[in-house]
């Protein structure tokens, strides 16, 4: 039986540093540097940061006893400080721990200096920490468990998929903030700076796309065994991971709807009816994505 605690907060942790990271990012590769320096059309960017790094920084403090009490099979209130200390520095999944830690305060501080001109050097540092942070969610998986060389593989397999994803994911989120309805003066270029940077993120989104693709695949592999897939499709753990594949083909056909219709309409015409469509694809995206997160947490926890 899952531990609902557990599943709760690998949910929270990934939705919340995939989102650090992925909207530090993307200020970087989608907007120019006028407008990434330009408060009207970053503040929107800049603003979540702070509570998203504090929010990351509580949740993994919260997931420290808590994977503590799983992992010597004790409740909760059993836990104490001195195994908490033998958890953090005597295992790998401590010391990862201990570095995602290390990596938030590193992305609050950066978070904080987000404000100052230009802001370039701190969404780059609160990118770079905040990607530490996602990729140390490796050793806290299915990953985890793997040794030697295999072991490696499958730990940057999964580093390398929980980027990719942080990036798809973040790219989301910056597109629905610079489309957010206020009626402000900087509306009309925010309009733009959306539709260019649909058209810049295709090659970044198409990278994201095969990067997670080809780590699936290798993920897979070394969790089930592609010998084993007939078998493990009867399973609880096979039906969750049709759901999530099912979420994924939807946030592609939903991606390529953006891609090739609406993100040139609002280009085109930069009108309301482009502009809402865009919005609510958009929407719908991210709610696929947050599906697929959740089924991710609580795959993390089964045995297929």
């Amino acid at each position: 039986m899952p531990d609902p605690l557990m599943t709760g907060i690998r949910f929270l942790l990934f939705a919340d540093l995939m989102l650090v990271m992925g909207l530090a990012a993307f200020p970087l590769y989608a907007l120019r540097r006028p407008a990434r320096e330009d408060a009207r059309i970053v503040g929107g960017l800049i603003t979540p940061q702070p509570w998203l790094c504090g929010a990351g920084f509580l949740a993994s403090l919260a997931g420290m006893p808590a994977l503590t009490a799983s992992m010597m099979g004790i409740s909760l209130s059993e836990v104490d400080p001195a195994m908490l200390f033998e958890i953090a520095t005597e295992t790998d999944v401590g010391k990862a721990w201990l570095v995602r830690m290390a990596a938030l305060a590193i992305a609050l501080a950066a978070a904080l200096r987000l404000d100052r001109r230009p802001p370039a050097a701190a969404f780059a540092l609160l990118s770079a920490a905040g990607t530490v942070a996602l990729a140390s969610l490796a050793w806290s998986g299915h990953a985890a468990a793997g040794e030697g060389w295999a072991g490696a593989i499958h730990r940057v397999a999964d580093a390398l998929h929980m980027i990719a994803a942080g990036l798809w994911i973040g790219a989301i989120a910056a597109f629905l903030i610079l489309l957010r309805p206020a009626r402000d003066a900087a509306r009309p270029e925010r309009l733009a700076l959306a539709a260019h940077g649909l058209d810049r993120f295709a090659c970044v989104g198409t990278g994201c796309v095969i990067i997670i693709a080809a780590t699936g695949l290798i993920n897979f592999q070394m969790i089930v065994g592609i010998a084993q897939a007939g078998r493990m499709l009867h399973s609880s753990y096979g039906y969750l991971l049709i759901a999530k594949l099912s979420l994924f083909g939807a946030m592609l056909a939903l991606a390529a709807l953006n891609r090739w219709r609406l993100a040139p309409a609002l280009a085109a015409t930069g009108g309301e009816m482009p502009e809402r469509a865009i919005r609510h694809s958009l929407a719908l995206e991210a709610g696929a994505a947050a599906g697929i997160l959740a089924l991710v947490a609580l795959l993390g926890v089964l045995e297929p």
